[in-house]
């Protein structure tokens, strides 16, 4: 993945992400952006090439954004957390489009 932005803009009110095995609600300060997909902590462990579904919900629209990625990357330990690495898959243009509106819309 390539450079990453902290959304510290307020844009997005939350983050759900949903798997078979882990169901997490983030808020948004706690997600990284990155060109591809996201990062975020987790308290547990997210075993690598997860595939789950990640609903971006914005202050702005009503409407949320759906994706669904595979978890490239979990670093970390039980003491410090874990660091999870996303990619995205098979977005529409459109998504991608409002994705990348909704995150890159406010500088810091």
């Amino acid at each position: 993945m390539s450079t990453s932005k902290l959304d510290t803009s307020g844009v997005f009110h939350s983050v759900q992400l949903h798997s078979n095995q882990a169901e997490l609600s983030l808020p948004a300060q706690a997600i990284r952006f990155r060109k591809n997909g996201i990062e975020f902590c987790s308290a547990s462990p997210i075993p690598k090439w997860t595939e789950m579904t990640v609903d971006l919900h914005s202050r702005r629209e009503a409407k949320k954004v759906h994706c669904t990625g595979i978890v490239v990357d979990c670093i970390g330990s039980r003491h410090t957390g874990y660091l999870v690495s996303m990619v995205f898959m098979g977005l529409t243009p459109q998504s991608q489009e409002r994705l990348s509106e909704l995150a890159f819309s406010q500088t810091v």
